[in-house]
């Protein structure tokens, strides 16, 4: 038993991957009474409407077109709203280096919009997506997501004792998202050769369907004020290109701006209000006034060593080619691969 079982859920930038396998689960394992999915972008929500979600099938489905920097219209999509899963974001680092100002007023103006909205709204709790680009950021991006977190966990305190609960969770980077390197190593691999930012370069990994579950859980285990961390391998971009593509060669052209050679996700400055649990980690609020006594998996958790840090350089759980093989097949498969398969057999007969 769920609380999300029978509510009213919203998830913003819900035509997105995340939000498409978000609403999917909502629908399959909380059988909401009513999702609406609120997306800026007028062609997903076609696209959604009739290939993932159609309405005949899922009539407690609302698609609502409207973007997280119209407070306005946030109000409107939030009426009756029980539970928010806010995952809309300019995600992408190099188009936020050269629209800022874009980046920060959806990022961070669309996060206080939302935040202002659901605590007018009566929302009981908030769930934003974050990233390990918001831990000690270097580009645009985390930065802006760094102010997000901040905020989110500051409108605890607005929303008082009794108001909306926000929390954030913060992962690595999606198996086949939208812009990943291994769908785009999928397109590069009839060239046969594939351009390699550093083979050293490191980074965390998760699938869609423990990313989806990890923000689900969030809504029963938090507080208000956390970012919880999941417990998750680490890959090196060297063995990403071995994995998808053992066939072509590669490509060293160093690394691109706004990036780093490894992810963190817990910073060593946040080792000491972190609490390591069996498969996450919680980063506790540096204040927390609106929740007096501290929640019960305070006892459950154990306090992290000062100059703790997990990064995906010095994380225990390392994927090896094999085993990133068989989750790049499983969760995302090469549609290009029939005709590769049969473009390096013309060449070794050749």
């Amino acid at each position: 038993m769920s609380i999300l079982d029978g509510s009213n859920i919203l998830i913003t930038g819900g035509t997105g991957s995340f939000g498409k396998k978000c609403a999917k689960t909502l629908l399959d394992q909380c059988k909401p009474n009513r999702l609406v999915i609120l997306s800026r972008d007028e062609q997903k929500h076609v696209d959604m409407a009739r290939n993932v979600l159609p309405p005949s099938e899922y009539p407690q489905v609302r698609y609502f077109v409207g973007d997280v920097r119209d407070r306005g219209r946030l109000s409107h999509a939030l009426r009756g709203i029980d539970y928010v899963i806010h995952a809309a974001a300019m995600k992408h680092v190099d188009i936020a280096e050269y629209n800022p100002t874009e980046c920060i007023s959806t990022n961070i103006g669309g996060a206080e919009n939302l935040i202002n909205a659901c605590i007018e709204s009566n929302v009981k709790k908030l769930v934003a997506l974050s990233t390990d680009k918001a831990a000690a950021p270097v580009n645009l991006y985390g930065a802006t997501k760094l102010c997000s977190d901040k905020l989110f966990a500051a409108g605890n305190s607005l929303s008082g004792a009794s108001g909306t609960r926000f929390c954030a969770v913060r992962y690595g980077n999606v198996i086949g998202s939208n812009g990943s390197v291994i769908p785009f190593f999928q397109n590069k691999r009839h060239e046969g050769v594939l351009p390699i930012t550093s083979y050293d370069m490191t980074r965390f990994v998760i699938t869609l369907e423990q990313g989806v579950d990890f923000v689900l859980k969030a809504f029963e285990r938090m507080i208000g004020g956390e970012i919880f961390v999941p417990k998750i391998p680490s890959v090196s971009i060297g063995d990403i290109a071995a994995a998808v593509a053992p066939e072509c060669e590669t490509k060293e052209i160093g690394i691109r701006p706004g990036e780093k050679m490894h992810e963190c996700m817990v910073p060593e400055d946040e080792a000491r209000q972190t609490l390591e649990f069996d498969d996450h980690y919680i980063v506790q609020p540096s204040a927390r006034s609106w929740c007096k006594e501290d929640p019960a998996y305070v006892a459950q958790g154990r306090q992290c060593e000062p100059g703790f840090s997990y990064s995906s350089d010095n994380n225990k759980h390392w994927l090896s080619v094999f085993e990133l093989r068989d989750l790049i097949a499983k969760h995302c498969p090469d549609p290009n691969s029939v005709e590769v398969d049969s473009t390096q057999q013309k060449r070794k007969a050749a």
